[in-house]
């Protein structure tokens, strides 16, 4: 069974869609100096496309995501500790959310939504990779349950 299966629950996905809203909420209060600044500037004209719209595209990605992690994280349950693993993957975790949002994007029609994303995207790998470790912990507690 891949990650992305335990999706089906609608409760579970609402809880790890939540979970994943509130990390990159963390991760964006801990951003500081000019480019801090600029990704939550990017982020609140994202939030104001309507409400809940980073809910709503986690939700819609989520599976993608879960998808192209599932090889790794697979890997990490072979050492015991895919949590770990994930972390010490950082690199090629991140890559492999980054295709799955690269790909989405080419398709987006909202020009604010594109703009910002284009305009973020030289520096997303090392967010994402910041993010991982948090990632990692809400993947491992969404499995457990």
């Amino acid at each position: 069974m891949g990650l992305s299966d335990g999706l089906a629950n609608p409760d579970k996905k609402a809880i790890v869609v939540e979970d994943c809203c509130s990390m990159i909420d963390a991760q964006l209060a801990s951003k500081s100096g000019i480019s801090g600044m600029a990704i939550k500037a990017a982020f609140g004209a994202l939030k104001g496309v309507k409400p809940g719209y980073i809910a709503y595209v986690v939700e819609q990605i989520l599976p993608q995501c879960f998808t192209a992690l599932d090889p790794i994280w697979s890997e990490g349950l072979q050492t015991g500790d895919p949590v770990g693993y994930l972390n010490a993957n950082r690199d090629r975790t991140a890559d492999a959310l980054l295709s799955v949002t690269d790909a989405r994007a080419q398709n987006l029609k909202r020009q604010i939504v594109k703009g910002t994303y284009d305009k973020l995207r030289g520096s997303a790998k090392q967010n994402v990779e910041e993010a991982v470790p948090e990632l990692a912990k809400i993947i491992d507690k969404y499995t457990k349950t």
